[in-house]
């Protein structure tokens, strides 16, 4: 079992990360964007005008927005791309406060920070609710603002505003292309991501394509990639030697390394898994990450284990340790274990009645390409641990992490730009 701190190239190249209100274009301003030239225009030199339509609800969507903005500026035939957080632009309606008390993001971050995620269905379900209340002013509101900022294509990352997007992007007999790229790995129907009136898809799974082909979509308005977009750290090549890392970061060098992470937030349950491992696991060390929780950050540093931990607060180069680590813990997002996969990590995730409803295929993932090894609760990681660092098994999930080989990031441009030939030339 090769996991120890042995010379070593760290390697992150992928081969192959209702109410009463009055609005419209004369009662709303928006900031005015760049012009752009006339959709359909484009003769290969011109600007193409990207709206990415992101919220600050989890990690994922704004880091795929920024992501993409950052690699569709810079490729030899530019997008001029802007971002539209959609609860700046929907704060007059407010919808998340009436149906939860709190604006959507605060919301959402504050259900993952206090662990409430049982009860994601049901308050999923009153926030559709009120969103479809609300559809012919949300709708309004939007067709506002492309007509104070015109645009080629709008791109969204986010679910639930799908529907209204896609009917405000047509108006006056023109019509704005639309794709939505999923940034879960599957759709959670109904009306989370994908929608009847959806006109380009872009998804990372297998999975997704064929829910997208079962909802009556064309085949070819589906452009499946190669897994989830990562930031673009994720697919640079770095050259380090491991040993002298951990060494210098206060680990043992040669001793089988898991990273500990939970998001943005860190959870509770990292303490758990500490203790647990710690008085009756293997020998291993733990890298703990744990975001903006300081006060769990305290707790961790605080415990005395038997073999080296290093907790970390919020990073900026997550990348860095995970290719310090020779296996990942945490909870079945999209985006942590797609980061795991890229960096050739086998992954250890939990999933049961608290699992966030649209992660909880990412965990059926895990098990059917064999990247690791699913938990009903962090109650078992000791012996989860054990079978994962078995000689046959963990060669068994070294080498099937190893195929896993991530480009989205860089497939995504190509087709934007199929996209909106599509759009513009509907004839061929």
């Amino acid at each position: 079992m090769n996991i120890g701190g042995e010379r070593m190239n760290l390697t992150m190249e992928a081969r192959g990360e209702s109410g009463n209100l009055a609005i419209g274009p004369a009662t709303q301003s928006f900031p005015k964007m760049s012009n752009t030239k006339t959709l359909g225009a484009d003769d290969g030199n011109s600007t193409r005008k990207l709206t990415i339509v992101f919220h600050h609800a989890g990690g994922g969507h704004r880091s795929t927005a920024d992501a993409l903005r950052d690699t569709l500026s810079a490729q030899e035939h530019p997008w001029d791309v802007s971002l539209l957080n959609v609860q700046e632009l929907l704060a007059p309606l407010d919808l998340a406060r009436r149906a939860t008390g709190l604006q959507i993001e605060d919301a959402y971050n504050l259900i993952l920070r206090k662990g409430w995620t049982r009860f994601t269905p049901q308050l999923l379900k009153v926030l559709q609710t009120t969103i479809r209340a609300y559809h012919s002013p949300v709708v309004k509101l939007m067709r506002a603002y492309w007509a104070q900022n015109p645009t080629d294509l709008v791109l969204s990352v986010i679910p639930h505003f799908n529907r209204a997007l896609a009917e405000s992007l047509s108006s006056n007999g023109t019509k704005i292309p639309f794709v939505t790229l999923l940034t879960d790995l599957a759709d959670y129907p109904p009306r989370f991501w994908i929608e009847p009136s959806s006109e380009f898809l872009i998804v990372g799974s297998e999975r997704a394509r064929a829910q997208a082909v079962s909802m009556g979509h064309s085949a070819n308005r589906i452009f499946q990639t190669s897994g989830m977009v990562l930031k673009p750290r994720f697919y640079k090549a770095t050259a380090s030697d491991r040993a002298v890392e951990r060494k210098r970061l206060g680990l043992d060098p040669d001793c089988p390394t898991g990273i500990v992470l939970f998001g943005g937030h860190g959870s509770q349950v990292m303490l758990d898994i500490v203790r647990q491992l710690d008085q009756n696991g293997p020998d291993v060390q733990l890298i703990m990450v744990c975001g903006h929780n300081f006060k769990l950050a305290d707790k961790l540093k605080a415990m005395k284990t038997r073999k080296p931990m290093l907790v970390e607060g919020f990073i900026s180069n997550v990348e860095f340790y995970m290719a310090l680590a020779d296996f990942f813990i945490g909870k079945p997002g999209p985006g942590s274990i797609s980061e795991a996969l890229q960096l050739h990590l086998p992954v250890i995730v939990e999933c049961n009645a608290k699992t966030l409803p649209q992660e909880r295929y990412n965990a059926e993932y895990v098990t059917e390409y064999g990247y690791g090894i699913v938990v009903k609760s962090f109650r078992h990681i000791v012996p989860a641990v054990q079978r994962l660092l078995d000689p046959a098994t963990f060669g068994t999930f070294q080498r099937n992490v190893s195929t896993y080989a991530n480009r989205a990031l860089f497939e995504v441009p190509a087709i934007l730009d199929r996209c909106l030939q599509a759009a513009t030339q509907p004839a061929q």
